[in-house]
This record gives C-alpha cells, structure tokens and sequence, in this order.
C-alpha cells in the first residue's frame, strides 16, 4: 500500500511539474514584433514627488532622446517638493498639479494636469522619476502606436540591485513581472514608461481616468480605458529602462505587496494565475527534496523545474548585466515563496501606502 501512494504522489508532482513547463512556456512565448517608424510630436510627463535614488541622472537620461519632437515636463504637487530643485538642475520645465479629482492618486492628478494643460501633442508618454531609460527609449516605446489597433505601448524596467541582498531578491523578483507583463493572459500597460495617442483620453475616458474606482493607478485605469475601447496593449522588449535600487527588508517587503496589489486589483486573472504558479512550484520543490533524501535519488528529477527556472535567472541577469552572484541560487527557492506570500498579503490589504499618502480601495 505504502508503494503505490508513493507512486500516486509521484505522478500526481509530476503532472503539476509538466504543467507549470507548460504554463510557463506559453507565458513567455515572445509576440513578433514589428519594425513601425513613428513621427509623432511627443510629450513625455514625469510625475515627482521626493527624491528618488539617483533622480538627477534619471531626469537626464530622459531629457536625452534621439526623437525629433518631442518636450519633456516634471508634475509636482507643490512647489515646495524636494525634487523641484533636482527639476531644474536637469533642465526639465516644471508644473505643479492643478487637475481637480475626487478620489485620483497624486501621479493622476499629475497627468492629467500635464494632459490638459498641453493638449497640443499627438502622442503622451509617461515616466516615472526612478526610472533611468536609453537615448532609443521614446522612438521605441511610441512606435507601435502607429498602429491603430493599439492603444498603450509600454516597457517593464529591470532593478538594479546597488545595494545590499534584499535589492538583489528585488531583482529576481522584477523577472517574473517581465513575464506578466509580456503574457497575452496577464499583459496590461506599466505606468512606469507607458505611452498613448491623444484620442485615447477623450471627454468621457479623462473622467474615468480621473474619478472611477481605478484612479488610484493611472496604469491600471489607461490599461482598462484601452480594453474597453476595443484597443491592445503593446508590450517593447528592448531597450528596457532600469530602476536603480537599494532595498532593504521593509521596503522590499512593502514595495512587493502594493505592487502585487495593483495588479490585482486591475486584473483579477493575475491573483489565481500567481497563486497557483507559485503553489505548483513550492510544492514541486519541496517534494523534490524531501523525496530524494528520504525515498531514493530519482526524485530529484523533480528538481529540474528549479534547475531551469535557475538557469532562465541567470541569463536574464547576466544580459542585463546585474550583479547578484552566488546568490541567485538561494534567491531562486525563496521566489516562489515570496510571490505566495505576496499574493496572500495582497489579497486582504484594503489599503496602500504610497509616496507618503495611503490610499483605500
């Protein structure tokens, strides 16, 4: 009897194991993308509110585009924000928020002032103030709205770990938001580098974006006003921004769980897929070694699902040339982990801490 429910746990781990392969391999199946040329006049909105780890260079580097039209313009809530100074020092005009909305996050409010005070561009792009992009970064990010089948074009940043252990597990951890955002089930538009015609925000969309339940993120709100008008997400590969990073626990911790929240809470699919990716792997893990030790060594076949996703983790950081080192194996088991708990926090959280205001939802 003991025999043939080892042999029944056997291949019931081997069926989740085949099937998170599976899974895995349709989710990261890359889309073709298409060489379109765009011409448009372009303004780029960077909200900011406090300083951000290296924002002066980020500033610059957003400044730098080899894009023929374009303007760049910094949102503030007031202007007393300590970034303002940083603002200037990088050359970047200055506005402070005036848009008038009821229950709108801070950065909403910011474009929408942005949106409403420049109303003479074809295409607005966002970026936030901790992200650091390439002098390609606009041409590529605006050139599939040629097309108009789309409706957001966005980019998903890589985290530069340039501090301690808890900025490198952020860095593993941004791979797997790669893969969300690239997955025809779970893609949606990051407010973090995101860009869109004029025409998706008209009269009835603005108000939307700036009242409805969702105005706490301008991503999830652009990425519903697209859906709902018939209109795709277009997700850019290359050449990915970076956000520098210096974490420790609390602020990994923190960061991690209202990320998790976000997505959520725009897209439902996301909590069931992640909970049960994550499941599937712990549980693949943990019987691949409690097995091999304790039964025979032909269990830890089930361990080549970690030995896969291991290897994945360090091509991915060595392409994009971060230092996490020996590290990354033990970064790797506790993944899995850390996204379960992540979505279990998420789940229950009502409310969000960010940039020093909270918001409920």
């Amino acid at each position: 009897m003991g025999i043939q429910v080892l042999y029944l746990w056997f291949v019931a781990i081997s069926f989740v194991f085949l099937t998170i392969i599976d899974v895995r391999g349709y989710a990261s199946k890359p889309e073709e993308e298409k060489p379109i040329q765009h011409t448009a006049k372009v303004l780029v909105i960077v909200p900011c509110k406090g300083i951000d780890l290296t924002l002066y260079e980020n500033l610059k580097s957003i400044k730098k585009q080899q894009y023929a039209l374009y303007d760049v313009v910094a949102v503030t809530d007031s202007n007393d924000d300590p970034s303002v100074k940083i603002i200037k020092e990088a050359g970047i005009r200055h506005i402070v928020s005036a848009s008038k909305c009821t229950r709108c996050s801070g950065k909403v409010r910011a474009i929408s002032t942005a949106f409403e005070r420049f109303n003479n561009y074809d295409v607005y792009t966002i970026a936030d103030s901790d992200v650091m992009v390439s002098e390609s970064w606009l041409r590529n990010l605006v050139a599939p709205l040629s097309d108009t089948k789309i409706g957001i074009s966005t980019m998903f940043p890589y985290f530069n770990p340039i501090g301690g252990f808890w900025a490198r597990v952020k860095a593993v951890w941004g791979f797997a938001g790669e893969s969300l955002m690239s997955s025809s089930l779970t893609k949606f538009g990051w407010g973090g580098s995101l860009a869109f015609r004029k025409s998706l925000l008209d009269a009835k969309s603005l108000k939307f974006f700036k009242d409805s339940a969702y105005s706490i993120s301008d991503d999830i709100s652009l990425t519903k006003i697209a859906t709902a008008k018939g209109l795709k997400v277009a997700y850019v590969r290359k050449p990915q921004p970076y956000v520098n990073s210096d974490d420790n626990f609390g602020r990994f911790l923190e960061w991690s769980n209202r990320q998790t929240k976000f997505s959520i809470f725009g897209n439902k699919k996301i909590l069931y897929y992640g909970m049960a990716f994550s499941a599937a792997e712990i549980i693949v893990f943990l019987s691949g070694v409690t097995l091999s030790v304790a039964v025979s060594p032909i269990f830890l076949i089930l361990l080549l699902h970690f030995a896969q996703t291991l290897t994945k983790n360090y091509f991915k950081a060595k392409e994009k040339g971060l230092r996490i080192g020996i590290s990354l194996a033990a970064i790797t088991a506790m993944m899995p982990f850390i996204y379960f708990l992540n979505f279990i926090e998420a789940r229950r959280m009502n409310s969000v801490m960010w940039r020093g205001t909270r918001y409920s939802f």
